[in-house]
């Protein structure tokens, strides 16, 4: 099968730029001719050795500009004559599908980010992925038809993006409490550092690393130097490969608000973590709803404090959930998200 992805851009910078280089990868990696189109970015020289073609589309999104890179696609895919094509954002399907429509090529939209309002233009796909059931049961709700939704849930053991990261827990100082991801509201950090405060006045010798960067940073600094738990609570910035941190992790946290089916939850079970998260969007799914890791609900910074004290006060039980978080993790494979999305390809044909 011959497949174009198209995305803005393919920097180190968005879980759905991961999911679709991930993604690409391996469909070039099991024999199929893949090439993604985008404003290029970080991964360039990952897809290249991974057989993975790249093109330039320059994405431009003011309006007087918006017909000229839709005919520039419409060239590359009339030249390139794929089987479908892939689109991974808002953007991306609008150019896509006036091209596609006039070539009679099947556009398959991903919804990555169904918090966004803008996401119901991925009902522009013939054939809609949503990440994780939840997402699913939104998108249905919003209007986009039954017949066109497919679930194919995130994961990403096994991706070229791990190829050759290193293994070894990094020394970080125990016991240990982890957040890896963007430092935007809607994950939660706030009530992360309010559980923190709680857990320190019973554990004062845990550790909070936060990893990862994002518009809240400077905010969230001040928040915590103004917290009895301050000394105990470091930011790492961004790490480019965060497994070894994940590996030497005791607890990895996700507090968010809304996250649709977040790809850190499959590398913190890989990295064989406890973790514990908020009870929203594909979060329970990814956790197997319960079983690999333990829920909470959103916005309870007291609720969180509670199971974090619960594992850090009893060995035991923080050994049981690291040995949960493995349960069926051989569903979180790249290998089976790629199987599964040929098989959306085949219905959309």
């Amino acid at each position: 099968m011959k497949v174009i992805h198209i995305l803005n851009h393919t920097n180190k910078s968005n879980g759905h730029v991961h999911a679709a280089v991930d993604l690409a990868c391996e469909q070039a990696k099991t024999g199929h001719t893949v090439a993604i189109a985008s404003a290029g970015g970080d991964f360039d020289d990952l897809l290249k050795k991974n057989n993975v073609e790249t093109r330039y589309l320059g994405h431009r999104r003011k309006f007087y500009q918006l017909p000229f890179e839709v005919l520039s696609f419409f060239r590359l895919l009339r030249k390139d004559r794929p089987t479908v094509v892939h689109a991974h954002m808002m953007t991306s399907a609008v150019l896509a599908w006036p091209a596609c429509l006039v070539l009679r090529i099947p556009l398959i939209t991903t919804v990555h980010n169904e918090f966004e309002k803008s996401s119901i233009l991925m009902g522009l796909g013939k054939k809609v992925i949503t990440v994780s059931e939840a997402v699913r049961n939104s998108m249905a709700r919003r209007g986009v038809k039954e017949k066109k939704l497919a679930v194919v849930l995130n994961g990403t053991i096994g991706s070229a993006r791990m190829h050759g990261v290193v293994r070894e827990p990094e020394q970080l100082p125990k016991p240990n409490v982890m957040f890896v991801g963007g430092l935007h509201p809607r994950k939660g950090l706030i009530d992360l550092f309010d559980a923190f405060e709680i857990v320190h006045r019973s554990n004062p010798d845990c550790k909070l690393f936060i990893i990862g960067d994002g518009p809240m940073i400077g905010e969230y600094k001040e928040y915590v130097s103004r917290l009895s738990c301050a000394r105990s609570v470091e930011f790492l910035g961004t790490i480019r490969q965060p497994f070894p941190y994940l590996a030497a992790a005791d607890i990895f946290v996700l507090p968010s608000h809304a996250d649709p089916a977040p790809l850190v939850i499959s590398e913190a079970r890989e990295a064989g973590c406890a973790v514990i998260a908020t009870d929203v969007d594909g979060i329970p799914q990814l956790l197997n709803y319960g079983n690999a890791g333990i829920l909470v609900p959103s916005r309870n910074p007291d609720a969180l404090a509670k199971e974090i004290v619960r594992l850090l006060d009893d060995p035991e039980q923080l050994a049981l959930w690291k040995a949960r978080s493995q349960n069926d993790i051989q569903n979180l494979t790249i290998s089976r998200v790629s199987a599964e999305t040929i098989e959306v390809y085949k219905s959309a044909l």
